[in-house]
Parts: structure tokens; sequence; C-alpha cells
């Protein structure tokens, strides 16, 4: 059996502002096949929580999924980036306020490893202090403070869709 897939040639399909399309020719089981790529430099996302066990939540309308999304912070890490604490510390003061004096690493996730190259890097933070937001244009971002226990079951129940947030809540709950 073929556990893994050795590239024969590639061609890019499109160039975007956040993310590209190639197309890969590869090795495979039956000889050869086509993957198509999405190349994305990765993303961040954190749990903040607050002093009495409250997660700093966010919704805000996602086009793709034409509804608004109850989520966790986060971000992309932007081109030149090479610190993923960095741009979740960033993400995190942009888009609630928030600074952080404890940041744990609690782990990555790949959320479409089927077709997407994108790693998502996940903090929990805590020691937090308010200040103010620095929101991108065109960002509309609803800040909601909920008990963590809240938040999880919210998830258990299938009530919280983004795949980010539930494996964020999953690794920070073995933590607490």
């Amino acid at each position: 059996m073929i556990f893994k897939e050795e590239l024969i040639e590639s061609e890019r399909l499109y160039e975007g502002a956040i993310l590209n399309l190639r197309r890969d020719k590869v090795t495979a089981s039956s000889g050869t096949a086509y993957r198509e790529i999405v190349e994305h430099n990765g993303a961040v996302a954190i749990v903040a929580l607050t002093e009495d066990n409250n997660i700093v939540m966010e919704r805000q309308y996602r086009y793709a999924c034409g509804r608004a999304i109850l989520e966790i912070p986060a971000g992309k890490i932007d081109k030149g980036e090479t610190d993923p604490v960095a741009a979740a510390v960033r993400e995190l003061r942009e888009e609630t306020g928030y600074t952080a004096s404890e940041i744990i690493h609690l782990g990555d996730c790949n959320p479409s490893c089927a077709y997407s190259e994108e790693v998502i890097h996940l903090y929990l933070m805590r020691g937090l202090t308010k200040g103010e937001r620095e929101l991108d244009d065109d960002e509309v971002i609803e800040l909601i403070e909920m008990p963590f226990d809240e938040v999880y079951e919210m998830g258990v129940r299938g009530e919280i869709v983004d795949s980010k947030t539930l494996a964020a809540l999953l690794m920070t709950k073995g933590r607490l």
C-alpha cells in the first residue's frame, strides 16, 4: 500500500490575496493521479480565557457559510510573518483589544487536509488585559464573553460549526 505520493509536475491555476490554487500530478497506487491543492500561509486561533473562566468569543458574518458564525478569535499569518505566536498576539489585540500575560501552544490543526496546506496554530491565552480593538475596515465582529463550559457544551451539541473553534475547545478542555 502506498502511504506517500510523489510530485511529478505542478501547475498554478490561481493566485489570490489570501490563497493560491495549484494542480499537482502525483504518483498514486493506480499509477498517477491529480490533486488540487489550496496554498495558504497558515493561521492562528486563540482561546482567550478571563480570570472567571469566561471565553472571549466572536460572532461575525462568514460569506462562504451564508450566516453569522460563533468562533474564537483568529486570523491569517501575514506574508513575511514567521512566528505564529506573534501573529496570535497581534490577532487577539486587533480583534478583541486584549493582551495576555500567559500564552500556551495547544497544538496545530489542518482544517481541510484533503485539499489544503493550511495549518492553524492554536493557543490558550490567560492573564488578559483589556485594551482598544484595531479591526480591519471590512471587519464587523461582535464580542461575547461566555463561560467556557457553556461554550464547550455548545460544541458538543453541534451548535458551534467552526472547526478551529471545536479543535481548540477540545484541546483546552484537556488542560483545564
